[in-house]
Order: structure tokens, then C-alpha cells, then sequence
């Protein structure tokens, strides 16, 4: 099977790769018995936490102790959104590699780790330089892929992801063929991608089939088909239910279809298992939609929160982004999506760059960042609606007319507050 005749992926996939490879390696018993709430998980994970350690105490100049604390900490940080556990698992992993610098496995958790911490020209770097040591092992070609992918450099992330999936064919190579398809616009191709992901995804990692699950919602949901988007989360959350992600779809293609009740409670359930700032953010624009202001601006001050104090500083393009669509902080705004866009040359970076220029009026310069951001043809109705509302304000009433229409039907509720903007500046065309 090759990627052509196939043809943001989350950065997540990477830790649950490793994972899966941990609890091979360990001959752990621990997925078969995989808990179904976070709370659960958690109760698991802090028990793994210090049977390591004692593992640690009992052979403190071994790597392969201090490598599975790390791979637990990932692990607990992905189910808590405790971040934080994060540097912990770093901690652990260079431990590993000062008892045993060559070790494999410590290797491959560093690499991940590097992508979690969004370092992702190190992680390049680094891959790069394991596929030299280890030029037939899939993992380390996953991870360039994702740097790749990351930092915009697409035909590397193609023949990262076509070596992949040559040596394994697996759930984690089928899902990063599915991302590089969207990113390229062949929607039809990343949702048979990643069918097959899920259906090769280790039945006994209960984690890994709803992540997958998710993300085919997630694939339908962008092309507009919320039904289908809603039948893969309730297939998710059948296997882990209060999955905070798939909680998330559910309430996208609740809100998606208007109703708002539903969309609050899913949005909530989802907020209370982890926080993460998409679910924040999306909660608030329902309350906004249905007229509750001060309990909207409640979430858009928490979604601030989370991105400066508790986020990843070193990316926070989704507080960029939040700013520029409430038409509030453009300066710090564009700031953050100028920084962003000097390192990594990804379209979605391009995008949020875009419209923060548009927003502060600098409009030729905003047409010159959506046209970067439109490069790879990709099917994403937020950038189609940057880039006509940009024409728009040049006075280009023709192309912002088609790209606003090609907005509204790869997803007529890509964002319920932007979408209806989308179409009354459409009206206002007409």
C-alpha cells in the first residue's frame, strides 16, 4: 500500500505508540484491564507510578525503570491534562539516557517528548539523527512525520509517512496517512485511512480505538457530515465512555445542528474530565449564541487562563486566534501569530497569521499569508472564510463570494459564531 495510491495529526499518537510499544516490551497486563474514567485511570496510573519507582529503588542503574516512568507520567498527563507530568516523564527518560545514552526506548520517549513540548526542530533534528542509528524502525519515521508535518514542511512528511507505513502497516502509520491526506484535500481518503487505523487498533488499548474514533468524527465533522461525526464519538465513548474528546464532538455536531442544551451539557462533562482550551472556548460560543454573555465571557476568561498560565507558552496560537475572532488584544494578537509564523511554516499557523492581519487592516499583507495557507488545497472551512472575508475587504467582491461559499459547504457550522458571520457577509455581497 503506498501513500500515493493513499494519499495534524495529534501529536498525541506518538505517546500512544510508544505506550503500545511499553506495555509489549513489559509484558504488562494493565491494557487488558483498561480502566473507563479518567478518575479511574488516574487511580491506575498513580499505582504504576510507584510500582516504578520501587522497580527504580530495586535497580537504580538500569534505564528500562526510569523509561517506564516516563512512558506513565505521558500517559497520566494525556488522561489528566496535567501538563506538568510532562517535565516529570523528561526528567525520567534523561535519567535513562545518562545510565544508557544509546538506549532505544529512552530515545524514541524523548523524541516524543520533544513533539509534546512542541520543540519541534530539535525532535527533527533528533529524528533525523535516529533514523541514521535505526533507518528500519517505523516509530522514529513517525516522529518525523509529525515535525515535519508541524513545521510545514509537507513532501518530507509524505516520505516520512510513506516509509512508515511500508515497515508496519499499522494503527499508527494508517493515521498519519489519513492526516496527510486531509492536510492535501482528499477528505474521502483520510476517512478511509483512518477507518483502517481503527480497525487495526489493539483491541486490548482501549485508549487508542477511542482516539481513533474520535478523529474519524473529527474528519467527517470537517467536511460537514455531523451525523456520521456523531455515530464515531458514540462509538468511542461506548469504549471509554467520558472520553473528554469524543464529549467534545458530541457536543460540535450537537451545536453544529442547533441544538444548544445538549451541546452545553456534552461541553461540560467534557470540561470537568480535562480542560482543554478548544472545549473551553467552544462552551463559551454556545453561550454566546444563545445570548448568555457574562457566563460566555466566564469561559473565554478561563480559556485565557489556561492558555497563559497552565498552557504550552512557547505556542499559543489558539489564544491568537480566540482574540482575533472576539475582535479583542489584536496587538498581542498578531505579536504571538508573527512569532509563531517566524518559526514553523505549517498552514494552520499561516492561517491564524492571516487573520490577524486582517484584522489590524494590513489586508495585502493578510492575502499573502491565506494564499500560504491555502497551498496545499486543504478542506478547511476556516480558512476558506479567512481568505474571503480578506478578499472581501480588498474589494475583491468575485473571489470573496467563491471562497465564502466554498466555506459554507465544506461545513456550514464550522464555528457557529464565524459561520453565521460567513454568510451575512455573503449577503452583503449579493
Amino acid at each position: 500500500m503506498k501513500l500515493q495510491k493513499f494519499i495534524f495529526f495529534n501529536i498525541g499518537l506518538s505517546v500512544i505508540a510508544l505506550t503500545n510499544l511499553a506495555c509489549v516490551e513489559q509484558k504488562s497486563s494493565q491494557a487488558s484491564s483498561s480502566p473507563n474514567t479518567v478518575a479511574e485511570n488516574t487511580i491506575n496510573a498513580d499505582a504504576e507510578i510507584a510500582a516504578a519507582q520501587k522497580t527504580i529503588e530495586k535497580m537504580p542503574d538500569a534505564a528500562s525503570g526510569y523509561n517506564k516512568l516516563a512512558v506513565i507520567y505521558i500517559r497520566k498527563a494525556r488522561e489528566t491534562g496535567d501538563f506538568s507530568l510532562n517535565s516529570k516523564a523528561e526528567a525520567a527518560v534523561n535519567r535513562a539516557l545518562e545510565i544508557e545514552p544509546k538506549n532505544l526506548d529512552a530515545q524514541r520517549i524523548k523524541a516524543s517528548l520533544l513533539l509534546t513540548f512542541h520543540r519541534f526542530e530539535e525532535a527533527l533534528n533528533f529524528g533525523r539523527q535516529l533514523q541514521q542509528a535505526y533507518s528500519q524502525d517505523a516509530v522514529i519515521y513517525g516522529v518525523l512525520t509529525d515535525a515535519n508535518v508541524e513545521l510545514g514542511n509537507y513532501k518530507e512528511a509524505i516520505d516520512a509517512a510513506q516509509q512508515m507505513v511500508d515497515l508496519r502497516p499499522n494503527m499508527e502509520s494508517y493515521a498519519r496517512v489519513s492526516h496527510v491526506r486531509s492536510l492535501h484535500g482528499d477528505a474521502e481518503g483520510a476517512i478511509e485511512a483512518m477507518t483502517l487505523a481503527a480497525r487495526t487498533a489493539n483491541p486490548a488499548d482501549k485508549e487508542a480505538q477511542a482516539w481513533c474514533l474520535t478523529t474519524l468524527g473529527d474528519e467527517y465533522f470537517k467536511i460537514g457530515k455531523h451525523n456520521e461525526a456523531e455515530r464515531e464519538y458514540e462509538k468511542a465513548l461506548k469504549i471509554l465512555p467520558d472520553y473528554h474528546y469524543a464529549l467534545t464532538g458530541k457536543g460540535n455536531a450537537r451545536a453544529a445542528r442547533g441544538d444548544y442544551e445538549s451541546a452545553i451539557n456534552f461541553y461540560t462533562q467534557a470540561q470537568k474530565k480535562v480542560p482543554l482550551t478548544e472545549t473551553v472556548i467552544a462552551l463559551g460560543d454556545v453561550y454566546t449564541k444563545i445570548g448568555k454573555p457574562e457566563e460566555a465571557k466566564k469561559q473565554y476568561e478561563l480559556a485565557e487562563f489556561i492558555e497563559q498560565k497552565l498552557g504550552d507558552a512557547s505556542d499559543q496560537r489558539r489564544l491568537a486566534l480566540l482574540w482575533a475572532d472576539r475582535d479583542v488584544k489584536i496587538d498581542a494578537a498578531l505579536e504571538i501569530a508573527v512569532r509563531e509564523h517566524e518559526k514553523r511554516k505549517d498552514i494552520y499557523t499561516a492561517d491564524i497569521y492571516a487573520w490577524t492581519l486582517y484584522k489590524k487592516g494590513r489586508l495585502e499583507e493578510a492575502k499573502a499569508a491565506i494564499s500560504e495557507a491555502m497551498r496545499l488545497k486543504t478542506k478547511d472551512a476556516r480558512i476558506f472564510y479567512h481568505a474571503g472575508m480578506i478578499e472581501k475587504g480588498l474589494g475583491n467582491k468575485k473571489e470573496a463570494e467563491r471562497f465564502l461559499q466554498m466555506a459554507l459547504r465544506t461545513n456550514p457550522s464550522f464555528d457557529i459564531l464565524q459561520a453565521e458571520k460567513a454568510k451575512m457577509a455573503l449577503q452583503e455581497l449579493r
